[in-house]
């Protein structure tokens, strides 16, 4: 039996054939389709180099026009939390498909990373056998690891794993400024993880943040190096050896925003410590944050100054926090909106 909808989830960090062959599956066995377009209104990093409306223009122009009109693109952020993003994904998809409707949802179990694909009972699962050996990594490596001006050849090996579009989009990008900055983030995440090879078990990385809030404004980095340079941030940092979680925070927001509040204030201040430990929160590896709210409520604003790993410090009101949700390092906005309910007035598909 034909199902109304077809979904079909992921990145496209970029589109390749394998993609596409999963579209053609769900067109075959659907009359309309829903695109959820993961990670949106993620800064861009190596992982995450394109915006959800250039991918879905990726995806758009690798079509076949005649079946546009039965496609629609919906982004959808990461949240960071599967209950959370499962019921975003589930209310985008109820806002578009009329109650009632057989929906299923096409994919392939490659790894770990597909586990998401039993989190919607009720949706037939139209299981797709993998296509190839190509994956999106293995497109991201090359292009981010070719020579100066060599893109294309970089690409040569996996041009028949693309469509010429993406290669073209590809190219295009490879021009701007924002292609230099990701491949240099790229190779600093490359060192950085072969580093750590010869260890003996995959490192799990600990670190601090500090969220200050005061005046009902929060207390805010630029970073200044990769990666994420040029990203908001809360300050913060990893573990040292011989400190505890809380003088860990404490020396982080003194060294990077030179806020030199009293430990007594803060801690009379600390409202909340929270965990953040997704698999996928940081590219540089297995990497669990101890997250510390401050509330200072009407005192006046501490003084700050920008300092260590910190090329900016500034307050910013909690007001403007959702419209600068784009510029955020990882998942720094997904803490402020776990303690701040930033995103609870907001629609998933609008930042």
């Amino acid at each position: 039996m034909m199902n109304d909808t077809a979904i079909y989830i992921g990145r496209f960090e970029p589109v390749h054939h394998g993609h596409l062959a999963l579209l053609r599956h769900a067109l075959a066995h659907a009359r309309q389709m829903v695109v959820v377009l993961g990670s949106a209104w993620q800064p861009r990093s190596a992982k995450n180099p394109f915006t959800w409306q250039e991918r879905a223009d990726m995806l758009r122009q690798a079509l076949p026009a005649a079946d546009h009109a039965r496609v629609q693109f919906v982004p959808v952020r990461d949240y960071y939390n599967e209950a959370r993003w499962v019921a975003s994904v589930r209310q985008e998809v109820a806002a578009r498909v009329p109650a009632g409707a057989r929906i299923a949802l096409v994919g392939h179990f490659k790894d770990a990373s597909s586990s998401y694909l039993r989190s919607f009972p009720g949706w037939e699962l139209l299981g797709v056998a993998r296509q190839g050996s190509i994956d999106a990594t293995t497109i991201r490596d090359a292009y981010f690891g070719a020579g100066s001006g060599a893109v294309l050849a970089a690409l040569a090996p996996l041009a028949e794993q693309m469509p010429a579009t993406t290669l073209a989009m590809l190219h295009r990008f490879a021009q701007g400024s924002d292609y230099l900055r990701l491949q240099q983030e790229w190779q600093m995440l490359r060192q950085y993880r072969a580093a750590w090879a010869s260890a003996p078990y995959a490192p799990v990385f600990v670190t601090v943040d500090a969220l200050l809030r005061c005046q009902n404004q929060v207390l805010l980095i630029r970073r200044g190096h990769a990666p994420g340079v040029g990203q908001l941030a809360l300050p913060g940092g990893f573990l040292e050896p011989r400190d505890t979680l809380w003088q860990s925070c404490l020396r982080e927001l003194a060294e990077e925003t030179h806020c030199d509040l009293p430990e007594d204030t803060l801690r009379a201040a600390l409202r909340q410590i929270s965990v953040f430990d997704h698999p996928d929160r940081s590219q540089r590896g297995r990497t669990i944050t101890h997250t510390h709210y401050f509330d200072l409520g009407a005192q006046p604003l501490p003084a700050v100054q920008a300092g260590d790993d910190a090329a900016q410090v500034q307050w910013v009101p909690i007001s403007q926090l959702a419209a600068l949700e784009a510029e955020f390092f990882e998942d720094h906005f997904h803490m402020l909106d776990h303690f701040l309910g930033l995103t609870s007035s907001l629609p998933s598909a609008s930042p």
